[in-house]
């Protein structure tokens, strides 16, 4: 998303609590400005422990001088102060998952129970910072509607930009699964191994993430193959030869399968969250119906990569490019700048 907004505002400084080396090829260092957390040891491995100083980061932010700011985040950015007088837009990619999922949340950040106090103590800040900004855009219509439901505050819906160039069209030939995700517990990559394995088909698990060691004991014995982090250039050959991408968990928008798509290839879904406003259903991908592996192994054995056209798969995620994104984003910045 940064690479997105420098797009549409590339005079913009980005304020940043850590700057990670991950930026790096996206914005040059000069135009960064973070927070008291940046000088912080191990800041890179113990973020997560960070969490509750994130508000006081964000908070202290010297905005002054600015009359227009834009944010991108999942929780913390829509609590800066901005100065009298001006606008702050906010592009939220989903609702504070501490707000509406505490349990899996805590469970991520500890393990450990005690942990709790402190959540709904971040939730109850995370609320109030919610009717900080003059206005939001969700990534998508689900989104829209839990800012609703636990913000009590409207939307607007810009979907999230896809790098489509990052993606050429691959030749499907392999028997494969894959699965390109953050190993976290909320998204699900636990029951497409056990799907996969039940379907007696291989799968192909991209990414890393805190879960990474329970879900490798999880696959020992099975036709699983994990890869971690790997390059644009190596997910596009892997993506790009699957059968599918399996998508086994409740999205918040739904942006691999577009990006599945790019490179030609279906998805199978959970009929849920934001992939039912990225996938075309039979044209783009199938849905699995029940949140459980049974439901899942069942769309595995029986689907047939032949049904997808990659051109039309193709198609489908260019309809979702930068673009359309930079546009969609300065007319509500600017119809916000004029009052509306």
């Amino acid at each position: 998303m940064f690479a997105h907004f420098l797009t549409a505002y590339p005079d913009a400084p980005v304020y940043t609590s850590i700057y990670s080396p991950a930026l790096a090829d996206i914005v040059p260092k000069a135009r960064v400005r973070t927070s008291f957390l940046q000088n912080f040891p191990l800041k890179q491995r113990l973020f997560r422990a960070f969490a509750p100083l994130y508000p006081l980061a964000f908070e202290s932010f010297d905005l002054r001088g600015y009359d227009t700011i834009v944010s991108s985040t999942t929780a913390w950015a829509k609590g800066v102060i901005v100065p009298p007088g001006a606008v702050h837009v906010c592009y939220i990619n989903t609702v504070s998952r501490f707000v509406f999922d505490e349990g899996r949340y805590v469970g991520g950040f500890t393990g450990n129970p005690l942990a709790r106090p402190l959540v709904r103590a971040l939730a109850k800040w995370d609320v109030r910072a919610a009717q900080r900004p003059t206005r939001f855009i969700a990534n998508s219509r689900n989104v829209a509607e839990r800012i609703r439901r636990y913000y009590g505050r409207e939307a607007d819906v810009l979907a999230c930009p896809v790098d489509v160039d990052r993606f050429t069209l691959g030749a499907g030939r392999s028997a494969d699964f894959i699965v390109v995700s953050r190993l976290m517990a909320y998204k699900q990559v636990d029951r497409a191994i056990r799907a996969a394995a039940r379907a007696g088909v291989a799968l192909h698990v991209v990414g890393t993430g805190p879960h990474e060691a329970a879900l490798r004991a999880l696959a020992a014995g099975t036709r699983t193959t994990f890869h971690g982090y790997l390059s644009d250039a190596a997910v596009n050959a892997l993506v790009g030869d699957a059968r599918a991408v399996i998508l086994p968990g409740e999205e918040d928008f739904g942006l691999v399968p577009l990006e599945a798509a790019a490179a030609g290839t279906p998805t199978i879904a959970l009929r849920a969250g934001g992939a039912l406003e990225t996938i075309v259903d039979g044209e783009t991908g199938v849905f699995f119906d029940d949140p459980n592996d049974a439901s899942l192994a069942a769309a595995i054995s029986a689907f047939d990569r032949t049904r997808f056209d990659p051109q039309r798969l193709r198609a489908h995620a260019e309809t979702f490019a930068p673009p359309r994104f930079i546009a969609g984003l300065h007319a509500i910045v600017d119809a916000v700048r004029s009052g509306g």
